[in-house]
C-alpha cells in the first residue's frame, strides 16, 4: 500500500469526530495514536463506507428500514381496528351510564341493544372458529349456527349500521376535542368550529414536538459522546499534571529542604535567644518594683560582710589545713597519739559529770 494512501493527522482526527461519533461506539483515539497507527483511519474511512449512522451495514438498513415500513402498516391497520372496538364499546358503557341517569328515547335504546347483540354474536362466532378446524367438541355443544340466530334481524341491523357512523363520529370528536384541551388548555373555551379546527391541525403539531424530542434526544446522546470524550481527555491531563507535580517535588523541593531545615534552626536560635533576653528583662523590672535603692545598699553592706567573714573562715581553714599537714608527717604514731588523746579526755569528762553529780547529791 502506499503512503499516500494513508491518512493524514488531520484528517484522522475528523474521521473520529464524524464516524466514531455516529457509526462506531465512542473511540478515545488521540492524533499520537492514529500517527502510530496509519492504517487504523483507512480502516476507519473504510468501514464507515458501508455503514450507515446507526451502525449497521447499507444492506441490513435498506431492509429494515422495508421491515418498518410493512410493520407500520400493519399497524396502523390494528390500530384502526382497535380504535373502532373501543369507541363501540365506550358507546355502550355510556348507554348503560345514562340509563341509570336520565330516560332515553326507544331508538336509543334500540340502536345499542342491536349494537350489543351483533357484538356479542359476533365475537362468540369468532372464539368457536371453523368447525373444521376444531380437535375438541365446541363449547357447551354450540355450534356457529346456533349463535347465527341470536343475531337482530336484518332490517334493525341495516338502520344500527347506517346510524352507527354519525355516534361514532361524535364520540371520535369528543375524545379529540378532549385531547385537544389536554395538549392546550386554554382551547377549553373555545367554541366547536375553532377547536375542530385546531384538532385538523394536532396531528402535524404533534408530529412536529415528536421530531423535537427526537432532535433533543439525538443532541443528548451526541453530548454524553463528547462528555465521554472530554471527561477522558480530562483524567489524562490531571494523570499529568499529578506526574508534572511530582516532578517538581523531587527536583527542587528536595534541593533546597536543607537551605530551608538551615534557616528555619537559625530563626528558632535568634527566636530564643529573645525569648531568654525577654525573660531576663522581665525578672530585672520585677526586682526594680521589688528592692529600693536603700534596699539594695543595706543587702550590699550585708554582702560584704558576709563575703569578709567567708575570707576569713577560708583563712583559718587554711591555717588549720596547714597544722593538719605538719602533724601527718608523724604518721601511724600520731594516729596512736590521738586516740589516747581522745580516751583520756572522754574519760576526764565522766569524772567531771560523776563529781557534778556526786555534789549535787551531797547538797
Amino acid at each position: 500500500m502506499a503512503s499516500g494512501d494513508f491518512c493524514s493527522p488531520g484528517e484522522g482526527m475528523e474521521i473520529l469526530q464524524q464516524v466514531c461519533s455516529k457509526q462506531l461506539p465512542p473511540c478515545n483515539l488521540s492524533e499520537e495514536d492514529l500517527l502510530q497507527n496509519p492504517y487504523f483511519s483507512k480502516l476507519l474511512l473504510g468501514l464507515s463506507q458501508h455503514m450507515d449512522e446507526s451502525g449497521l451495514s447499507l444492506t441490513l438498513a435498506k431492509e429494515q428500514a422495508q421491515a418498518w415500513k410493512e410493520v407500520r402498516l400493519h399497524k396502523t391497520t390494528w390500530l384502526r381496528s382497535e380504535i373502532l372496538q373501543r369507541v363501540i364499546q365506550e358507546l355502550l358503557v355510556d348507554y348503560y351510564v345514562k340509563t341509570q341517569d336520565t330516560n332515553l328515547t326507544s331508538e336509543d335504546k334500540k340502536f345499542h341493544e342491536t349494537l350489543e347483540q351483533r357484538l356479542l354474536v359476533t365475537e362468540l362466532t369468532r372464539l368457536l372458529g371453523p368447525s373444521q378446524e376444531r380437535e375438541m367438541p365446541p363449547l357447551l355443544g354450540l355450534e356457529k349456527a346456533d349463535l347465527l340466530e341470536l343475531m337482530p334481524s336484518s332490517e334493525d341491523f341495516v338502520w344500527m349500521r347506517a346510524r352507527l357512523p354519525l355516534d361514532v363520529e361524535e364520540q371520535l370528536k369528543k375524545k379529540c376535542f378532549t385531547l385537544l384541551c389536554y395538549h392546550d388548555p386554554n382551547s377549553d373555551s373555545d367554541s366547536e368550529t375553532l377547536k375542530a379546527a385546531k384538532v385538523w391541525k394536532l396531528a402535524e403539531v404533534l408530529v412536529g414536538e415528536k421530531q423535537q424530542c427526537q432532535d433533543a434526544k439525538s443532541q443528548q446522546k451526541e453530548q454524553t459522546v463528547l462528555l465521554e470524550k472530554k471527561s477522558a481527555t480530562y483524567s489524562q491531563v490531571l494523570l499529568r499534571c499529578l506526574a508534572l507535580l511530582q516532578r517538581l517535588l523531587q527536583e527542587h523541593r528536595l534541593k533546597t529542604q536543607s537551605e530551608l531545615d538551615r534557616i528555619n534552626a537559625q530563626y528558632l536560635e535568634i527566636k530564643c535567644s529573645a525569648m531568654i533576653l525577654k525573660l531576663r528583662m522581665e525578672e530585672l523590672k520585677i526586682l526594680s518594683d521589688t528592692y529600693t535603692a536603700e534596699k539594695v545598699e543595706v543587702h550590699r553592706l550585708i554582702r560584704d560582710r558576709l563575703e569578709g567573714a567567708i575570707r576569713l573562715q577560708e583563712q583559718d581553714m587554711e591555717k588549720s589545713r596547714q597544722v593538719l599537714s605538719t602533724y601527718e608527717v608523724l604518721g601511724e604514731e600520731f594516729d596512736r597519739l590521738v586516740k589516747e588523746y581522745t580516751q583520756l579526755k572522754q574519760a576526764a569528762e565522766n569524772k567531771r559529770w560523776a563529781l557534778r553529780e556526786f555534789n549535787k547529791a551531797c547538797h
